[in-house]
């Protein structure tokens, strides 16, 4: 499985288990997401075994949108044991993901 799309009720527990997590805040709306989807789904299937890649839709995960303070949309979040480390707002090319994931590995 290359990306976990999480929801509210199992996403402490899913983060919080992996050492490093990197979670896309989008909506179906969001052409930049779209523009982004590939690029994550590609990074889940390279980072198998060692991150997390997560999907949130933020109209239907609200609060987790609102905890995370996501202003805009796509905003990508990086965790290190459930703790926020780094963030990326906007699409990005993926070798700017790459980055931060293997400086945190």
């Amino acid at each position: 499985m290359a990306v976990k799309h999480l929801k509210t009720a199992e996403f402490d527990e899913t983060v919080g288990q992996a050492p490093l997590a990197m979670v896309d805040f989008w909506a179906t709306w969001c052409g930049p997401c779209q523009i982004l989807g590939p690029v994550m789904e590609n990074l889940g299937t390279q980072y198998e075994g060692k991150a997390l890649v997560a999907k949130v839709n933020v109209d239907e995960e609200p609060e987790l949108a609102r905890r995370f303070g996501v202003m805009s949309i796509p905003t990508v979040v990086f965790l290190n044991q459930g703790r926020e480390f780094d963030r990326k707002v906007g699409a990005f090319p993926p070798a700017a993901y790459q980055e931060v994931l293997d400086k945190a590995l």
